[in-house]
């Protein structure tokens, strides 16, 4: 991910890649040599030369990365999920407020064209629907499917749904590692709105798609296609039609409401808070799974 940072924020209008830092300094310099920068041997000087910084390095670092950068005055961009504990999520909030730095969580599908389409049309969603799978991707092997896929789905179903949990039903399997790789979650908020969930990291196929339904319609989406189709009652009869969504890469989009955050000084999209909210939920799950 971080080498995926590194080749968009080269190519985004504005915004200059000062450098790349990794503690293998044989891949920093690599990385750099690649989108035209120069690698740092510290967090200390890349804080120096860069106001903000994206984090793409294992969970466990994430607290003391991500408070050490803001304490030295960068601006951070923190891959998901925020932490690996509610403990280490808060720490980051509050370092971020004493410190006047501005703290963005990488929850990359509230980026994704097609969310939009649920923000314009939803008004009170009764029942979610979300399914993520993919292949073992080799990566973020030091968490479960939950805090490495689910997560995106709970964040996005707590930003649509906005009312307090109320019951989890939850079940996870490991296959491939210690912690579960295939999981399904069943939400249910104090409104009367229930999400079911799944994630997996072993399925044959990726998929990428959520249904949301509410009294007068149901929007079907795919993030991965980033298409989709809206159904709803018309006379005794069910109406479709495709949604209309403008394409582009969301890590762009990501990106460029990172920096637009620091330059301008408002809040990010997903902020710390929504983001220790996500990570809250998703380890719940997880202690359900494990229980």
């Amino acid at each position: 991910m971080g080498r995926n940072h590194a080749r968009v924020y080269s190519l985004i209008p504005g915004a200059k890649l000062c450098a790349i830092y990794d503690a293998d300094p044989g891949r920093a310099k690599a990385v750099a040599d690649e989108f035209g920068t120069e690698p740092v041997s510290s967090l200390e000087e890349l804080a120096e030369r860069a106001e903000a910084i994206s984090v793409a390095v294992p969970t466990i670092a994430h607290r003391e990365v991500g408070c050490r950068l803001m304490e030295l005055g960068a601006h951070v961009l923190m891959e998901k999920p925020i932490a690996p504990s509610v403990e280490d999520a808060t720490a980051l909030v509050e370092t971020s407020k004493r410190t006047g730095r501005i703290l963005q969580v990488g929850h990359i599908e509230r980026f994704n064209p097609v969310l939009r389409q649920l923000e314009q049309r939803l008004t009170n969603p009764v029942f979610i629907e979300a399914h993520r799978l993919s292949p073992f991707p080799n990566r973020s092997i030091d968490i479960g499917v939950v805090l490495d896929l689910m997560i995106h789905d709970i964040e996005v179903i707590l930003h649509l749904v906005r009312s307090p949990v109320v019951s989890i039903d939850a079940v996870g399997v490991p296959v491939l590692m210690k912690s579960e790789d295939i999981a399904n979650a069943r939400i249910r908020f104090e409104n009367g709105c229930v999400a079911n969930v799944t994630a997996s990291r072993i399925s044959p196929e990726k998929m990428r798609k959520i249904r949301v339904f509410q009294s007068d319609c149901y929007l079907s989406l795919d993030y991965q296609e980033q298409a989709g189709q809206i159904h709803w009652k018309e006379g005794m009869g069910i109406q479709r039609a495709e949604v209309e969504v403008e394409k582009d890469e969301p890590l762009k989009l990501e990106l460029a409401a990172f920096i637009a955050s620091v330059a301008h000084g408002h809040d990010p999209a997903v902020t710390g808070q929504q983001g220790a909210a996500a990570l809250e939920l998703a380890l719940e799950i997880t202690r359900l799974i494990h229980a």
